[in-house]
């Protein structure tokens, strides 16, 4: 077939064709020399996005519901989320397939972890596919390398490339259409895998379609026959997509939301000069015209209410560093073609103006890392609200959230056992502890039913802060005595006449705990009974994780020495008083208690 022949010339002048602007025929060391710099820099865009994979923000909150998704489908198991994460089975099918082949799940800390690697991997393909594309375009093998680094580098693409959003897939079936596209000497096999690859973009998500005109454009340039035997292949598994097998394939955006265009661009400011300006100066050049239009297009779907900023950034992510480069060849030959000053002061010329550009990037991704910043602790505050589930409430029915639901599931609990939001809404599934991880006030507009579930909910037990945040409540607890004495009042009067009794020795610590009534009263009521047979050491109350920051009283007791005898009491103990654990460690015994002891058990103490 004939092919177009075309570079990144302005328009008025001749394009080049890829022979004229590389030679003749690659030789082999320069094939090797490009095979060192795409090593290079899959090893720098995979090494970075390794060490940003656990960032905590910017954070999506419908990302947790794609996790979840992925992890039902991967295990066969169903799953509705509580609304605004948007519809891409064809998304989640990719999600799931490669969790399961290659067993993110099981070798992930977190079920987030898992998925999001999954974004890991579709990032160094892109990387791969962009760099061919770069070059099948005309780009030399600076400017490709150029806009491959800003794709690798940029924080915006650090932050926004670990999230699960079904649009970085959908961004790298599009770019390998268009490296099919691109391909010299093309034959029929690869114009059916380019309409497959758009056909997969769009089933991935509905935004693929604004870079349609692109991978049109570029195929009318080569052959109109071409261009008609993608269009009808496209257009034929579009009609069954969106036609009698829309109830499956059809995918729909997700709800708007942060992090929005402005908390992207906080984080790589250049990055958005840089791309508004390619994204016009690239209408002027031959071969970007066709990306500069399709970005543009894209752009202008920002300004749409209700779309999602952060999916429309995933599709514009390899796009504007593209044009960018390809500008930026561009304006570099125009200035030596048309250029009267000597070759030492062109190069003077060239140096300084890529001198500024390196000074001006530099400032802005500075900033950038420093505002995206790796989380240290790979599991989370899901993790360790999932450790004390197991250790309080194992085997209990749970109401939980999104992301409560996908690692929880993750960790092995039953998902027969778990209800989300999405069950409400006519009435709450039985449960007896609700487990969410962001707050419940949205999910209670959403569902009303939720606001009956949780209305005499309790939190037990809150872990991590901010966003981040876990709560874990008892639901039905019985309601609050207005008439009642108060029993934190009762905990620090008889704390107070324990700590001061001779017959008991109290670090610092522990007796500050005790008279500020932050101790369970059976220990309390337990400790003055051993008191009066044996003289009594206490080191510490150690806290429950994740209690202490709900307001629950301490429920374990360090002792040290008399450790027979410490045993032998409290495991003797009977109903009410009976412990959950007595355990020997190298610094005494160490005695808990369940959670909830019943009130009225300092009932001497109650009064003021």
């Amino acid at each position: 077939m004939a092919q177009h022949s075309w570079g990144t010339t302005f328009s008025g002048h001749s394009p080049a064709t890829l022979s004229e602007q590389s030679g003749a025929r690659p030789s082999a060391a320069h094939r090797l020399l490009s095979l060192d710099i795409v090593l290079a820099l899959l090893a720098l865009a995979g090494g970075l996005r390794v060490l940003y994979l656990a960032a905590t923000t910017p954070a999506l909150p419908s990302e947790s519901a794609t996790v979840a998704h992925a992890y039902a489908l991967g295990h066969l198991t169903s799953f509705t989320d509580a609304g605004g994460a948007g519809l891409s089975r064809f998304g989640w099918l990719q999600l799931s397939a490669y969790t399961m082949v290659s067993d993110a799940f099981g070798r992930s800390a977190t079920a987030l972890a898992a998925v999001r690697e999954t974004m890991l991997v579709a990032a160094v393909i892109g990387t791969v596919l962009l760099w061919f594309l770069a070059r099948r375009l005309g780009l030399a093998r600076w400017a490709a390398t150029a806009a491959v680094l800003l794709v690798a580098v940029s924080p915006l693409a650090l932050g926004l490339q670990r999230l699960v959003v079904v649009e970085h897939l959908a961004a790298v079936w599009a770019l390998g259409a268009l490296v099919l596209i691109t391909t010299p000497e093309a034959k029929l096999r690869h114009d059916i895998a380019a309409a497959v690859c758009l056909l997969a973009a769009v089933l991935t998500s509905p935004l693929a379609l604004f870079l349609l005109p692109a991978a049109g454009w570029l195929l009318v340039r080569r052959s109109p026959t071409r261009a008609a035997v993608v269009a009808v292949l496209l257009n034929l598994g579009l009609g069954v997509a969106f036609g009698p097998a829309a109830a499956v394939l059809r995918p729909h955006l997700a709800a708007a939301g942060h992090p929005d265009v402005a908390d992207w661009v906080a984080l790589d400011p250049a990055w958005a000069v840089l791309s508004v300006f390619a994204l016009v100066a690239g209408l002027a050049v031959a071969a970007l015209r066709p990306f500069a239009v399709s970005g543009l297009l894209l752009v202008a779907v920002l300004l749409v209410p209700g779309v999602p900023d952060t999916a429309v950034l995933a599709l514009l992510l390899p796009v504007t560093p593209l044009l960018v480069a390809g500008v930026a060849q561009a304006i570099t030959r125009q200035r030596r073609a048309a250029s009267h000053q000597s070759r030492a002061g062109g190069r003077t010329g060239l140096v300084v103006a890529a001198t500024v550009f390196v000074v001006v990037v530099g400032v802005g991704w500075a900033y950038g890392f420093t505002a995206l910043k790796p989380s240290p602790d790979r599991s989370g505050p899901l993790t360790d609200a999932q450790g004390w589930l197991r250790d309080n409430a194992s085997g209990a029915r749970l109401l939980v959230d999104d992301a409560a639901w996908a690692e929880l599931a993750n960790g092995g609990w039953p998902t027969g056992m778990m209800a989300a939001p999405a069950a409400c809404a006519a009435v709450c599934p039985a449960a007896e502890w609700a487990v969410f991880t962001r707050d419940a006030d949205d999910l209670r507009q959403r569902y009303p039913a939720l606001d009956g579930a949780l209305a005499d909910a309790g939190v037990v037990a809150a872990f991590g802060s901010g966003d981040q945040r876990v709560t874990v409540s008892r639901l039905d607890l019985p309601p609050v005595d207005p008439g009642a004495s108060s029993e934190d009042s009762a905990r620090a009067h008889a704390g107070a006449a324990l700590a001061a009794s001779t017959r008991i020795t109290v670090s610092q610590d522990a007796a500050a705990v005790l008279r500020a009534g932050r101790v369970d009263p059976r220990l309390i009521a337990t400790i003055a009974a051993l008191a009066a047979l044996q003289p009594v050491k206490i080191t510490a109350f150690p806290e429950v994780p994740g209690e202490e920051s709900a307001g629950q009283p301490r429920r374990r007791v360090q002792f040290a020495g008399g450790e027979d005898g410490l045993a032998a009491f409290y495991t003797g103990q009977r109903d009410l008083f009976r412990p959950s654990s007595v355990a020997r460690t190298r610094d005494g015994v160490l005695v808990t208690y369940p959670l909830f002891a019943p009130s009225g058990l300092l009932v001497p103490f109650s009064s003021p």
